[in-house]
Parts: structure tokens; sequence; C-alpha cells
């Protein structure tokens, strides 16, 4: 199983993104799925999760401001980024529940003017 994850670049504040991340590979059935974030010298964060049903939880830092939505059709998962804040500059990475735990390899969301 690989998670390819896109949308990551260079915002400025106030700014929008919206990522998106793909399972592929042997899946069955994807259970919850999620985004997390590392900022340099600080540990990875969960941002949001989703579950296959939809229920959704957040972090309290992006509540209010980002979205997370999936299409279990296509095995993705997204992000909606809305009023970006250089705070939400990090690597940012998906994950899906199958039988185990799987991790993409990131993707850089830097917000600055």
């Amino acid at each position: 199983v690989q998670l390819q994850a896109s949308g990551g670049g260079l915002v400025q504040p106030g700014g929008s993104l919206r990522l998106s991340c793909t399972a592929s590979g042997n899946i069955f059935r994807i259970n919850a799925m999620g985004w997390y974030r590392q900022a340099p010298g600080k540990q990875r964060e969960l941002v949001a999760t989703i579950t296959r049903g939809g229920m959704t939880n957040y972090s309290d830092s992006v509540k209010g401001r980002f979205t997370i939505s999936r299409d279990n059709a296509k095995n993705t998962v997204y992000l909606q980024m809305n009023s970006l804040k250089p705070e939400d500059t990090a690597v940012y990475y998906c994950n899906a529940e199958i039988e185990t735990s799987y991790w993409g390899k990131g993707t850089q969301v830097t917000v600055s003017s």
C-alpha cells in the first residue's frame, strides 16, 4: 500500500490550499484516514481525522479553518485549509488505517509573506 500526497506549496497568510492523498495497492477497506503535521523542531501532531462513515475530528488549532473530507470510491482524503497562518507551516503527512497504519511521505506547506 502506498499513499501519495499532493497540493502543498507556498501561500501568503490568509490564503488557502487543498491537500489530497490517494492510497493505492492491495486495499480491501480503509478505515480512518487523517492528516498530521510536523514543524521544524517539533513533534508530529494530529491535524484532522475522518472515519469511513464521515465522522471528523480536528485539533483545536485548526477548527473552523480546515475541513477534512474523503472519497471512499477513490481511496482519497482531502484537507481544505483556509485562513492559513504562519504557524501552519509544516510538513503534512497523510495516514490511512487499513490492516495496519500507513503513512505518506509528506508534503511541505509554507505560509509566509
